[in-house]
């Protein structure tokens, strides 16, 4: 049985029960009800104190880390017959509460993950009904919680839908009705927008004018095409992106990976 090729990062938690005793048939989604990155989220179940785990943690930066081998029955939803069956994911918020707001990078995000997880345990469709019996689990059916949350929980219809679209070979996420590309500073910085336009090419000359990029309905930068993290690496040594958490901060609202951009930092230098 294999894990996620979309993993980030490591950091395995000694809180699980060992081989799960069913076929993976579920994904329990859970959400992390605070705002925190992947590592730090995976983090919170290495103490064998905690005496709970996941077996994704995905991060308020996009960021996804193993925490529980998908062979493993993880210590997630309070439940032997939920955690035996199902692949379980832990979700960093945007906002804090009542919302719990998710942003719209790391839901599409998790849909990658869903689909992912859908495809090699050989689940189809994914399916969302309200209860135990479909494919996409809640906390709160097992446990007095209010896990995953107003926003997520409510995002589980979406999330099916999408994902049965890339399992049947489409792999373009449906946009919102209004389906624009953005024209921004950073996805996060809604201030810094310049315009909201439905033809690409006209979107691109707004970027060029004002030195901006363009996003997609999903966050995802499409022009200019995105900087490899070589290249990235060598602009921060050059001192591009600032230090410490200017750095963080600036490199996680351009949609990189920090981590991974430090990592080849380190290597070079």
């Amino acid at each position: 049985m294999s894990n996620s090729p979309l993993v980030q990062a490591t950091i395995l938690s000694p809180n699980h029960s060992g081989r799960r005793n069913q076929k993976i048939t579920k994904i329990a989604i859970h959400h992390a009800a605070g705002v925190i990155n992947g590592r730090n989220l995976a983090g919170v179940f290495v103490p064998r104190a905690r005496r709970a785990s996941a077996n994704y943690n995905l991060g308020s930066d996009g960021v996804i880390v193993l925490g529980v081998d998908e062979s493993n029955r993880a210590w997630t939803t309070s439940s032997s017959w939920c955690d035996n069956r199902a692949v379980t994911i832990e979700v960093g918020n945007s906002t804090r509460g009542p919302q719990w707001l998710v942003s719209d990078y790391v839901l599409n995000r998790l849909i990658d993950l869903v689909t992912d997880i859908c495809s090699r345990n050989g689940i189809y469709p994914c399916t969302y009904t309200g209860g135990k019996d479909g494919v996409l689990q809640k906390h709160e059916w097992y446990k007095s919680t209010n896990c995953p949350g107003p926003y997520l929980g409510n995002k589980f219809p979406y999330i099916a839908s999408e994902v049965n679209k890339r399992l049947r070979g489409n792999k373009t996420v449906s946009k919102p009705k209004n389906g624009l590309y953005r024209v921004r500073k950073s996805w996060s910085d809604v201030k810094s927008q310049k315009g909201a336009f439905r033809n690409i090419e006209n979107a691109k000359k707004c970027a060029d004018r004002f030195g901006l990029k363009v996003f997609d309905a999903n966050g995802k930068i499409v022009y200019p095409v995105g900087k490899t993290i070589d290249q990235l690496a060598r602009e921060v040594i050059r001192g591009e992106w600032g230090n410490g958490e200017e750095r963080k901060r600036r490199l996680t609202q351009a949609g990189y990976d920090y981590y991974a951009v430090q990592k080849r930092v380190n290597q070079l230098i």
